[in-house]
């Protein structure tokens, strides 16, 4: 196995440690931190979120394997940068005011960053005005995740409130969570709905194709 696919390989099997010691051996061989990226970590995360799909994987394996892919690019990421290496996005994500929940929007940060995306992530009980004075130049999508149905409401207050600011026009608004529609994001204003992680991936590359 070349040392691509040994890095593709423990991602896949959620390993932190060998992809760790993978991604170094790489490095050291003189392979290109772009090349470890895209064939090793992004290809991976990308079987991750087909898997999952299929019902091979579920949650607890993707966040194993999203968790190797984190520390892997950990390692890459001054090298990309210093390579000159352009995310293909920028999402801000955060879960909605009154709402405490992280674990999905955590794996969707974390599938999203495994896609190639920079993710800038708010946290949760964000406020709308927190969530508008995030949106400036480079930032192609805004995410919002809540969890409870009594949460919901601060989704469309949060649409509202960056429609007031004029600035839904300059970025995509995608939601997603437990108790969220595709009916729903078309009655609140968002541009798109993911049911998952792996799907908000797929509906993030769709808006900024």
């Amino acid at each position: 196995m070349s040392q691509l696919e040994d890095i593709y390989q423990a991602v896949l099997n959620g390993d932190t440690e060998v992809t760790l010691e993978k991604v170094r051996a790489a490095l050291s061989a003189g392979v290109a931190a772009s090349d470890i990226l895209q064939t090793g970590l992004i290809a991976a995360m990308g079987e991750v979120g087909r898997l999952f799909e299929e019902g091979d994987y579920y949650v607890p394996e993707m966040l194993i394997a999203a968790r190797a892919m984190q520390a892997g690019l950990e390692i890459l990421k001054p090298l990309l940068v210093e390579a000159g290496v352009e995310p293909v996005g920028k999402v801000v994500i955060g879960t909605v005011k009154g709402d405490l929940h992280d674990i999905g929007k955590n794996l969707v940060s974390m599938m999203l960053e495994g896609a190639g995306f920079e993710v800038v992530d708010l946290g949760v009980d964000v406020a709308p005005e927190k969530f508008v004075a995030a949106i400036h130049d480079g930032v192609d999508i805004l995410g919002l995740s809540a969890l409870l149905t009594t949460t919901m409401p601060s989704m469309e207050s949060t649409i509202k409130a960056i429609e007031e600011a004029g600035l839904h026009d300059r970025i995509k608004i995608i939601i997603g969570g437990a108790p969220v529609t595709a009916e729903y994001a078309k009655k609140i204003g968002a541009d798109g709905f993911a049911p998952d992680a792996g799907q908000a991936v797929t509906l993030a590359k769709s808006l900024i194709d």
